[in-house]
């Protein structure tokens, strides 16, 4: 079994309260595959151009994901630059963005990845994002995550996906961004009500909010003394969550709990270095110590 995932493939420049990092691999797939890869393999989808690193690739081969749907075209890889302001380290201020080859990304998939039962659609147009469902056979869940740059210039086209969408994740601004409503448990309501059977809300470090037809609940935020780069945590957390639905192979509240807390547990880790620092050593077992740390953290009386 496998989790295929469609996204970005980049390169970042990111400058925060604790430093500078110029042309860190990055991207929503790459961000995804660090937390996937712990518990199913995973095939990123996705472009890169005649600049892209192969110091990269080979990172992403030796953690076990498979570049066979990876595009490599003639041109400049998709490159963001941002910064984080110690007033608000849950806010990218976007200084840069060249789309580069992405701009005119058509997604392409072996006829095995085509059969997998697994699809997340990482952060990217809406219109990718369908030309990659349309070429699946018949997956047996599909996420979807988005942003607020699609929300306001391609939302037609955003709302049609979300009809097809199993498990929905967006962060609380772009939840209500997208229904107008300022009441998040309203909002989350109104976006269930578009078709998916569950929406999944982060809050940074304010926790998740999840709810379906069957169940609602919300978790709190591991806690974090020290944030070094937030830049991926959401694709992280993304990744952790599906990835371990993916191993499970179920939905019900048991199983959607625990893919959500190994899903906060592992962007705790992103957040703690630049890039991929913190996620890209990982190993279960690791992750399975601050599990529980977070359960006592998280835990009631």
């Amino acid at each position: 079994m496998a989790v295929l995932v469609l996204g970005t493939v980049a390169l970042d420049d990111v400058k925060t309260p604790s430093g500078v990092k110029k042309a860190m691999l990055g991207g929503s797939a790459a961000h995804f595959s660090m937390s996937a890869r712990l518990f199913d393999d995973v095939h990123i989808v996705g472009v890169v151009g005649k600049d892209f690193p192969k110091a990269h690739r080979d990172f992403l081969r030796r953690k076990g994901v498979d570049l066979s749907a990876l595009t490599v075209a003639d041109g400049k890889t998709f490159r963001w630059s941002g910064e984080y302001k110690k007033e608000d380290l849950n806010s990218a201020i976007t200084h840069d963005t060249r789309l580069g080859v992405l701009a005119d990304y058509v997604p392409a998939l072996t006829d095995r990845q085509r059969g997998m039962s697994h699809v997340f659609l990482a952060n990217l147009a809406p219109v990718v994002q369908e030309r990659l469902l349309s070429l699946m056979k018949a997956p047996a869940l599909v996420g979807l995550d988005t942003m607020n740059l699609w929300i306001n210039t391609a939302l037609k086209d955003l709302r049609r996906l979300i009809k097809r969408a199993d498990i929905f994740v967006l962060n609380d601004g772009e939840t209500r961004l997208l229904t107008g409503e300022r009441n998040l448990v309203k909002a989350a309501a109104a976006i269930l009500a578009m078709g998916p059977r569950v929406v999944v809300v982060k809050k940074g470090e304010h926790g998740v909010y999840v709810v379906s037809r069957k169940f609602q609940f919300a978790f709190p935020a591991y806690p974090i003394g020290r944030v070094v780069d937030p830049t991926g945590a959401g694709d992280t957390f993304a990744g952790g969550m599906f990835g371990y639905l993916s191993k499970v192979r179920r939905m019900d509240e048991k199983s959607f709990r625990r893919a959500v807390i190994y899903g906060s547990v592992l962007a705790s880790f992103n957040v703690e270095g630049f890039g991929m620092a913190k996620t890209a050593p990982l190993t279960i077992r690791e992750a399975d110590r601050r599990l529980k740390e977070y359960l006592q953290f998280s835990a009631t009386a």
